[in-house]
């Protein structure tokens, strides 16, 4: 391995991107000062080497579109005395959707991808073990499983859900291929991370891993059965447990039923955005600011359109609860445009570009994990909002790996 990191064109780059991927759910202030630091980089060496990485693609453009659809809409944001949030939020969307558009451009080796794969997978067991060490000394004070860097027990929940993909994209893709020792390290992890989620008792979050593991299982049968097996059999050891062992995950459903609100008032938050996006509905409210979607601006706007208002049927909340409500609220029709054509051309490059049966474990694996990234983004993403901040950054890496590899298979 040192002398592979010897050879490396682009060595200190490499290093922060690893370095950004272990403190990604660790640290605050290093993972943004490792994200900046590896932008630099990637600038300085890409300009001294005189190779961006090829000619302009499609994504490219979508790239272009997707980050410039941001500063657009924090640009118009249209709620009079607001003037922060939205460029908090489109100071995040350029951070993620940088990343993935320099890694895709960035011709990484097999090598180094699965160091930053197995580097993502450590920090996270990692931010796991301190997360469990707070949450049972009672120093975090929050009374839910949470990885440090990543905060609110949704956003980690979110966040182990793409991690479980990965992971079960490893053992899919590379269990054969093992030696013993392997094959526990792989299945242990798995094991914890299906564990943790479920412990996380986010239900948006468990039905979106959930969701990913069954995709991934049913794309690898033409190379392997097995997964499936593994799939359906974990999935029924976890929901047997949960009912046997009486899980927060069933005492929640539990008692939202015993209140008749199953969706946890998802109904009303989301008239909430649906009225805010019909008053701004080209360019939104502004990244970040469906917090100030109120129920006092809510009543006006009705009232200037000769509507009524019944304030029960109304939740304010900080978010949309929903990926796909919170962009229409916040970046509008063109932004959610924007946003919709990025993740369709995601799952149709996932979908022409799945490996041959006889391809390489790296490639099932990179595809892997960009699948369940995508799929974990979209299910989770119908009642949580999903691509943002860290497992925002976490997808579009995922994303960004499979677009490099895809690019180095077509040059070749």
């Amino acid at each position: 391995m040192l002398e592979q990191w010897k050879q490396l064109r682009f060595k200190y780059e490499v290093g922060l991107l690893l370095a950004l991927c272990f403190f990604l759910p660790l640290l605050e202030q290093p993972k943004n000062l490792a994200w900046l630091a590896f932008v630099v980089t990637w600038v300085v060496n890409r300009v001294r080497a005189r190779d961006f990485g090829g000619a302009w693609r499609a994504w490219d453009t979508l790239f272009l579109l997707w980050i410039g659809s941001g500063l657009a809409v924090a640009a118009a944001a249209q709620l009079g005395e607001i003037r922060d949030a939205e460029w908090k939020g489109a100071r995040d969307l350029f951070r993620y959707g940088t990343l993935a558009w320099l890694v895709s451009r960035g011709g990484y080796s097999a090598p180094v991808r699965r160091w930053l794969l197995a580097t993502l997978v450590a920090s996270t067991l990692v931010a796991l073990a301190i997360g469990y060490a707070r949450l049972w000394t009672g120093i975090g004070r929050s009374g839910t499983l949470q990885l440090y860097s990543v905060g609110h027990v949704n956003h980690t929940a979110i966040y182990l859900a793409i991690m479980l993909g990965l992971a079960a994209a490893w053992l899919f893709a590379a269990f054969r291929s093992w030696g013993t020792r392997e094959r526990v390290a792989g299945g242990a992890v798995f094991a914890i991370l299906l564990v943790s989620l479920a412990f996380t008792a986010s239900r948006a979050a468990v039905g979106g891993g959930i969701a990913a593991l069954l995709v991934l299982a049913v794309a690898f049968l033409p190379r392997w059965r097995a997964p499936l097996l593994i799939v359906l059999g974990g999935g029924i050891a976890v929901v047997l447990g949960a009912i046997a062992l009486d899980t927060e995950l069933v005492r929640k459903q539990e008692r939202y039923e015993a209140q008749g609100i199953e969706l946890s008032q998802r109904g009303g938050i989301w008239r909430m955005g649906l009225a805010g996006w019909a008053r701004h509905p080209w360019l939104g409210v502004g990244m970040g600011n469906y917090q100030h979607i109120t129920p006092a601006r809510v009543k006006a706007w009705r009232a200037e359109a000769g509507q009524d208002f019944d304030p029960k049927r109304y939740v304010h909340f900080p978010h949309g609860h929903s990926l796909y409500v919170n962009t229409l609220a916040e970046r509008g029709a063109v932004g959610f445009a924007i946003l919709a054509a990025v993740l369709l051309a995601w799952g149709v490059q996932l979908l022409r570009g799945r490996p041959a049966v006889a391809a390489s474990d790296d490639d099932w694996l990179l595809w892997g994990a960009s699948a369940a990234a995508l799929v974990v983004t979209l299910a989770a993403g119908l009642f949580n909002t999903t691509l943002h901040h860290e497992h925002g950054l976490l997808a579009a890496l995922l994303l960004g790996l499979w677009l490099d590899r895809r690019k180095a298979h077509a040059a070749s």
